[in-house]
């Protein structure tokens, strides 16, 4: 694989009410051991402040932003305004998913994350876009063969996972000539093992982590700052997808000593 600098990706919570104070002290507590920040969709199927306007106040904080757009919640027309949206703030980078489960209504979506993509490629040639920077498109996959479309993508994120061995495997069993970026979750408490296992069925979280968490909370943050450090030493990846959740101090603390 090509020779590239390893590159921690930490995700934000996004605020599900008009007030960007959290954000900005996310962003001020992991800047100095984040390169980029992700900034989720309408998290866990709940409206939030939109992914684009905080990536832009992730910029104007002098840090690098990816925004995630889902296309459970868009059509066409509200996907192309996102894109418009996008360009005048100056993001340039997307992570495309399918969206979480909404805790209220259903789908009305008639996109899809193959279409999203193409239309972003088209935006390159429209010239309403003329003089913008190009868009850079990434998209997700599970530990499993990925598709040509999604491989044509500028990078993968992979589903998180708490097996470093497992991640290996799978790098060493895809073709990818694009950034891959493995998937870390800090495992806050033995409650929130149950719902993940529940929403990813494919997902192996081990019952000696499960247990420590139960007895340390800190255990959940010693686990996956580790597993940072193993993943970046293993050299298979170009970065990680690190998600902190309200654990976002202690992980920067950790991470800024041990990097």
């Amino acid at each position: 694989m090509p020779d590239r600098r390893f590159e921690l990706v930490c995700e934000i919570e996004p605020p599900a009410r008009p007030d960007l104070t959290r954000v900005r002290h996310q962003i001020g507590v992991l800047s100095p051991v984040a390169d980029t920040f992700l900034i989720p969709d309408n998290h866990i199927g709940r409206a939030t402040v939109s992914s684009v306007a905080v990536a832009h106040e992730v910029q104007t904080m002098g840090a690098r932003g990816i925004a995630c757009l889902n296309s459970r919640d868009r059509n066409l027309l509200g996907f192309r305004r996102d894109l418009l949206t996008a360009a005048a703030y100056g993001v340039d980078r997307f992570l495309f998913v399918y969206g979480d489960k909404p805790t209220a209504g259903g789908r009305t979506s008639e996109l899809t994350v193959r279409a999203m993509i193409e239309e972003t490629r088209g935006a390159s040639e429209d010239p309403t876009f003329a003089g913008c920077q190009p868009f850079r498109v990434g998209v997700t996959s599970g530990l499993r063969p990925v598709p040509a479309w999604k491989s044509a993508a500028d990078f993968v994120f992979v589903q998180v996972s708490y097996s470093v061995d497992a991640l290996l495997r799978w790098r060493e069993s895809v073709s990818l000539d694009v950034p891959v970026y493995a998937g870390v979750m800090v495992l806050a408490s033995a409650g929130m093992a149950r719902n993940l296992a529940a929403a990813i069925p494919d997902i192996d979280i081990p019952d000696q982590l499960v247990d420590n968490v139960a007895r340390d909370r800190d255990a959940g943050v010693d686990a996956a700052c580790a597993q940072v450090l193993a993943i970046r030493d293993s050299g298979a990846f170009d970065g990680v997808h690190l998600v902190p959740v309200s654990r976002y101090r202690e992980v920067a603390a950790r991470l800024e000593r041990d990097l």
